[in-house]
């Protein structure tokens, strides 16, 4: 059984680094991690929390709520808003597939956008719903 969480994550990294609008945001090469490099530049995307389950029908599926959070340093929400909506409308329906696992189906389930509690920092949470299933060989 292939790793269903680590190929959605390789998966969804490498389609919104290749977006145009999310390297507009994001920079070239993109700001994308699972972990923030010590000096990171702002605004960046963490991939974080990772939840799964197991579908009960063929091809082996698993239902995943993947976390992914924009960490912007711009006064106010507008910079976080537009990272979200560019990274929202990178996986809307998106067909990803890495290492054997391919999406059957993605998108965006939650938003919020919010300052941190001394204003430095804004943040945009966003849950991605993903069901999994293997390739068949």
């Amino acid at each position: 059984m292939s790793a269903h969480e680590l190929a959605l994550q390789k998966a969804l990294i490498g389609h919104l680094k290749a977006d145009a609008a999310v390297r507009t945001l994001l920079g070239e090469p993109a700001r994308i991690w699972d972990a923030a490099p010590a000096e990171a530049a702002f605004p960046h995307l963490l991939v974080g929390r990772c939840e799964s389950r197991p579908v009960r029908a063929d091809g082996g599926g698993v239902e995943q709520a993947l976390t992914l959070t924009v960490v912007s340093r711009f006064r106010g929400t507008e910079e976080a808003k537009a990272v979200l909506a560019a990274v929202r409308r990178a996986l809307n329906d998106a067909d990803l597939e890495a290492d054997g696992v391919r999406t059957v189906s993605l998108g965006v389930s939650f938003a919020d956008v919010f300052p941190s509690a001394d204003g430095a920092r804004t943040f945009a949470v966003l849950r991605v719903r993903a069901v999994t299933e293997e390739v068949e060989t």
